[in-house]
């Protein structure tokens, strides 16, 4: 199984769309980052996270031909607003994808992409929704993956964090609840968010983010929401050898 992290970057990416690159040198491929999705293959099974505003790219950069299901983590713009983008896969297979959200996010993606759902003025209705459960299964044949979803504080609204096997996926947090800390505890994998130097109220900055993977003792903490403040070089090498930056097209390996 192999867990790619399609892209790394905050809501604006790195660089913003007016060019800047904040202190990120430009010349470092690893600073260039997408908003935050990622990738699960199962041997035929393939689970999308999120369908952030570059996933036409990342797809395409990461020779990804097939989404069987996709899971989203919260109803921001930067983690959705890339959903149209799933058509061809409908047109492709000739069915409905499951998709899988809480009740707040699959409300919102349903009123702002009716036609994805609904169907209406010469559109079919290409993918079917599904309340996310707090274990469940997915399957194609012979391969199935079990997961476990939990929510974490974003700010004014609670975002699904994904335990995948060894593996913790939480792009969008600035906080964990206490009872929730025993689900990540022995993971070979720990992906947090990590968006900037100072403090802000809706992600964990870097400091914080340092502190949950100390306390919860996992092999690998790989940041990931990066934004612009936090240029890749500088930022390994002040961390801990089991604390990494993300960069957009990294696979790990479970």
């Amino acid at each position: 199984m192999k867990f790619t992290i399609l892209g790394c970057g905050s809501s604006v990416g790195v660089p913003w769309i007016t060019g800047n690159w904040g202190n990120c040198n430009k010349k470092n491929k690893f600073n260039i980052r997408t908003r935050c999705s990622a990738f699960v293959k199962k041997g035929n099974l393939s689970i999308l996270i999120d369908t952030s505003p570059d996933i036409k790219k990342q797809l395409l950069d990461n020779n990804i031909k097939n989404i069987d299901y996709v899971l989203y983590t919260h109803e921001h713009a930067d983690q959705t607003s890339g959903i149209f983008e799933l058509r061809p896969f409908f047109w492709k297979n000739k069915k409905q994808i499951k998709i899988f959200a809480n009740k707040k996010t699959l409300k919102t993606l349903k009123e702002k992409h009716d036609y994805c759902f609904f169907g209406g003025q010469g559109y079919i209705p290409i993918l079917k929704g599904n309340l996310i459960k707090k274990n469940f299964s997915l399957i194609k044949k012979t391969d199935k993956l079990n997961i476990r979803s939990f929510y974490v504080n974003h700010g004014k609204i609670k975002s699904t964090a994904y335990v995948i096997d060894k593996l913790a996926y939480i792009s969008d947090t600035n906080g964990i609840f206490f009872k929730d800390f025993s689900k990540l505890r022995g993971l070979k994998y720990l992906i947090i968010d990590c968006l900037k130097f100072n403090p802000h109220p809706s992600h964990f900055n870097l400091e914080q983010a340092v502190k949950i993977s100390r306390k919860v003792d996992a092999k690998k903490t790989i940041l990931t929401n990066l934004h612009s403040d936090l240029d890749y070089t500088l930022l390994k090498s002040s961390l801990p050898k089991n604390i990494i930056p993300a960069y957009d097209g990294m696979v790990l390996n479970l």
